[in-house]
């Protein structure tokens, strides 16, 4: 639609045609299969691990360097 189409469209216009511009883009979706899903999330919860432990250990270290240093 044109930028004059949509400037006549009222409120309830506009909210509709987005409605169906969304449910056009959400029927382009290509879905991951279950077990694309399930190697996805362990992926994730793996990394997000790690990178805690990483925090962790670096905030450990720089708590000690400071009670070190100051005391």
């Amino acid at each position: 639609m044109s930028v004059a189409t949509t400037e006549r469209l009222g409120l309830f216009g506009r909210i509709a045609l987005f409605i169906r511009q969304v449910l056009a883009e959400l029927k382009k979706v290509v879905w991951p299969t279950r077990e694309q899903l399930v190697t996805y999330t362990a992926v994730v919860i793996v990394f997000v691990t790690i990178l805690a432990l990483v925090v962790s250990a670096l905030d450990l270290g720089f708590t000690k360097l400071v009670l070190f240093i100051f005391g």
